[in-house]
């Protein structure tokens, strides 16, 4: 039997902590730039669903965030009370709730388009170092995720 190799223990030295904080401080650049547009981060990231394909289920919009519906409501009935969406029941099955772009929030993507080159600037970081990161970060993501579902 192979023995594991002896691990860090200090804070700094957890990949968990440098995710975690590294997140609130992405998030954190992102709050100015989205407060422009009246979004919150996660609002930022149900338009972006919608705006890559426009009228889907809550349950494909929950799938799309890794998150449950039960997460995702509240945050859409806040996107439509602002005017961006519109959510209607479906005609063939009423267990389904479908959300679409409203006229405001297709009008708001033309604004939205800034932001990621604002978060670019703010990284300071080149274009390939981002690519990989992010290409070895969901590379992680979906194996934990597949070890979290066995």
């Amino acid at each position: 039997m192979t023995q594991r190799p002896a691990f860090p223990f200090t804070l700094d030295e957890q990949l968990c902590f440098a995710l975690y904080s590294t997140s609130l401080a992405m998030t954190k650049a992102y709050k100015p730039i989205l407060e422009r547009l009246g979004l919150t981060y996660p609002q930022y990231l149900a338009m972006l669903v919608l705006w890559e394909s426009d009228d889907i289920t809550v349950k494909d919009m929950a799938a799309r965030l890794n998150l449950d519906s039960a997460t995702v409501t509240p945050l859409l009935k806040r996107l439509e009370a602002q005017g961006y969406i519109e959510r209607a029941r479906g005609v063939s099955d009423e267990r389904l709730v479908y959300i679409r772009l409203t006229k405001a929030g297709t009008a708001l993507k033309r604004a939205g388009r800034e932001v990621p080159g604002e978060i670019f600037c703010a990284t300071q970081q080149t274009p390939d170092f981002l690519l990989k990161l992010r290409d070895d970060l969901t590379r992680l993501r979906t194996t934990l995720n597949d070890h979290n579902e066995s």
